[in-house]
């Protein structure tokens, strides 16, 4: 094991020589209440998927983004009673006095350089369905929202709540307060968006109560108020105290007295909470995918808050350009630029604006991923960092990477993202680096797939680890340079890494999801033949059963193209998948923009030439589609034949490890690719790689927690 080098340096009290100009705005303190925010670099409120039982997995990567020069650093979702449970999905908790100390982790971390720790205390009202704690969920008139929340089916549906109730919701609401003050957390939120129980008070469609707290906008706006003003009568001077609210439907609504009824609502309130975080309404509109919503979405929808209060005001928009923060703060947008997507994705970006390496950045994409690992229930990934998550119990640090202590070398066949970052990481560990690619470019699936309809942000993991690459000394890169066995081993390589992807097919499924025979007919194409340019005919039918982003990307590209396209899938949603990625509705609209006949829950059962036969999945209703070309999207198979060339040629000699990487070891998600090269890379170095299961912090005894009564 060698010495661990510092590859950037975290952020400290250093001036600001280094920085551009007019980049400096960015890293002027911003008085929140009774703290100091050291910088505009503010990571909101983020899902993780590290509850209570991986507190040192959310502490290490919470500490990464303080490390990176985040001024403030905020948790995910921490429910204050077991009225909001949202298993099995994953969240925190602050019910009772046992949980401070798993939160304390996490503040301590993130104090450590210098960065204020924030909570999002939350009641989801209405849109939980609490099926571990199995009490009723509260709303103002019971009123059910999203049934289908996040995939799940909840048959409880929420209870009209009395004004015992709304008393009880402000005293837990206190006590979670003094429980995060003893956690150490500088800036306590009242959460008041995304369809949770102060939102629900705010809009008129859920609240139809005909007391105080119903009826006129001042009304809906009285629980939320009091929400605000007991968490600061518990937190005085020790800590600030945040609003986070969605506006998307309110600046919609009309009214006599303002000019929505989300000016109305700032107006009432702007005096009250010390900050003001400002979203949008869902998740898909909130944190849109980049194929949908460009950079500084949010601004037509937030943009007048700022000028109706004298609280600093934060908001996000997937933000990766300095040059567009400092506009917002200009322009006079936001006080603080919110962060969630890019903090996952280079939680060193503050860092890097700092000490004027903006080209270092690596730029969140915008694909979702790290959205659908909490719809998936699991720590957080990312396409762009594969440290994410992986910081505490593998012990990798986005910047930091241990020094080989041999003068080995590293020969990597595939220039894709696996093999473009198992090349960028062992040449940070100071191995001597080849990275050949047969292809023209660099870029593999990543450059095929960003030339597609809304793709194009997804090149950045090609651009950036190019251009890394590109910066080193110890590293030669050469493309339409296609290796044998004789020429890889001829190499002399110690190591070599074959990141040779993976190749579509045109096998299909049976109904009971059983392999069955490729439909190997002319005029049958994979997605391949799309990237070559090589489908004919001008009635396609693209058959999804991939289920993810390509079949209905793939469907845009060829109506683009004029030909007439219909789309079918045995799911029961065109890229059914993408809403786990907050895709779902967006993908429905891009189809019908292009007049695409959509056919669910069906399954391609054979084709003559001129007519494609389906079948509805579930009783087998035929259905015939006059097509003149089919596009398979759904099964894969590595590239694997060089490798075992290379078994094959180096049995009888000193070969050296060879091991296969990203798609050509497993197909999957370019999530999966580059996190497959970087774990190769790592190892190199670190072979006894740390992989830790966390523990709960638990007292020693059970702990009761107060019911709901």
């Amino acid at each position: 094991m060698g010495k661990s080098e510092n590859i950037s340096q975290p952020v400290t009290e250093a001036n600001l020589s280094a920085c551009h100009p007019s980049h400096q705005v960015l890293f002027e303190p911003v008085q929140i209440g009774p703290v100091t925010a050291p910088n505009r670099f503010y990571q909101v409120p983020h899902a993780s998927g590290m509850t209570e039982t991986h507190p040192r997995v959310r502490a290490a990567f919470r500490e990464t983004k303080a490390e990176g020069g985040w001024g403030v650093v905020s948790t995910g979702a921490v429910s204050i009673h077991p009225s909001s449970d949202d298993s099995p999905l994953p969240y925190a908790r602050l019910w009772s006095d046992a949980d401070i100390a798993s939160h304390a982790l996490s503040t301590e971390a993130i104090h450590r350089h210098g960065s204020l720790a924030a909570v999002e205390l939350w009641h989801g009202g209405a849109a939980v369905m609490n099926r571990t704690s199995r009490l009723p969920p509260l709303s103002p008139s019971g009123i059910s929202w999203a049934a289908t929340h996040v995939g799940f089916m909840g048959q409880l549906r929420p209870k009209k709540m009395t004004g015992a109730d709304i008393d009880e919701v402000l005293h837990w609401q206190r006590l979670a307060t003094r429980r995060a003050l003893d956690a150490g957390f500088d800036i306590l939120y009242v959460y008041a968006g995304m369809g949770y129980l102060g939102y629900e008070f705010l809009l008129p469609e859920y609240n139809h109560r005909n007391d105080g707290y119903g009826g006129t906008l001042e009304n809906r706006v009285r629980f939320v108020r009091e929400m605000l003003e007991v968490t600061r009568d518990e937190a005085g001077s020790r800590a600030a105290v945040a609003l986070r609210i969605s506006l998307e439907e309110l600046r919609a609504k009309s009214t006599p007295h303002y000019e929505s009824e989300a000016h109305g609502v700032v107006s009432l309130l702007s005096d009250v909470p010390d900050l003001w975080d400002v979203k949008m309404d869902s998740s898909p509109t909130d944190c849109g995918a980049s194929r949908f919503r460009p950079e500084g979405a949010h601004e037509p929808v937030i943009d007048f808050v700022k000028r109706m209060t004298d609280r600093p005001v934060v908001g996000v928009g997937r933000f990766t350009s300095p040059d567009t923060m400092v506009s917002q703060v200009r322009r006079g947008v936001l006080d603080l630029i919110g962060g969630a997507r890019a903090s996952i994705a280079d939680p060193f970006l503050p860092s890097k604006i700092r000490e004027g390496n903006s080209d270092d950045i690596r730029e969140c994409i915008g694909c979702n991923i790290c959205i659908a690992s909490w719809h998936d229930g699991v720590p957080v990934r990312c396409t762009q960092n594969a440290t994410a998550g992986e910081e505490w119990r593998r012990g990798w640090h986005p910047e930091r990477f241990t020094q080989t202590t041999t003068p080995d070398s590293v020969l990597v066949v595939g220039g894709g993202p696996a093999g473009l970052e198992a090349a960028l990481i062992a040449a940070r560990q100071g191995f001597e680096v080849t990275i050949a690619e047969q292809a023209e470019d660099w870029g593999g699936r990543v450059l095929q797939e960003s030339q597609l309809p809304g793709m194009a942000t997804w090149r950045r993991v090609r651009d950036y680890r190019v251009w890394a690459l590109s910066q080193m000394g110890n590293v030669a890169m050469f493309t339409n340079s296609e290796l044998d066995a004789e020429a890889a081993i001829g190499f002399g390589a110690d190591h070599i890494a074959l990141a040779t992807g993976a190749k579509w097919t045109k096998r299909l499924y049976s109904a009971l999801e059983i392999p069955a025979e490729p439909l190997e007919e002319p005029q049958v194409f994979t997605p391949d033949d799309v990237f070559a340019n090589a489908v004919s005919g001008e009635r396609v039918l693209v058959f999804d059963y991939d289920n993810y982003y390509l079949g209905g990307v793939i469907a845009e590209h060829l109506a683009g193209e004029g030909k007439t396209v219909s789309y079918a899938t045995p799911a029961g949603h065109a890229s059914a998948w993408t809403f786990m990625t907050n895709e779902l509705p967006f993908v429905y609209q891009a189809l019908a923009r292009r007049e695409i006949d959509i056919h669910t829950t069906t399954n391609l059962m054979g084709f003559d030439g001129t007519r494609a036969a389906l079948q509805n999945l579930f009783n087998a209703t035929p259905l015939e589609i006059e097509v003149d070309a089919i596009v398979i999207v759904g099964h894969r198979e590595p590239h694997d034949a060089l490798y075992q060339s290379l078994l094959t040629a180096g049995a009888d000699t000193d070969s050296p490890s060879i091991q296969l990487l990203g798609d050509a070891l497993a197909p999957g998600a370019i999530v999966h690719a580059v996190h497959s090269g970087h774990s190769f890379a790592r190892g190199l170095v670190e072979a006894d790689t740390l992989y830790l299961r966390d523990e709960p912090v638990v007292p020693a005894a059970p702990v009761r927690v107060f019911p709901h009564r």
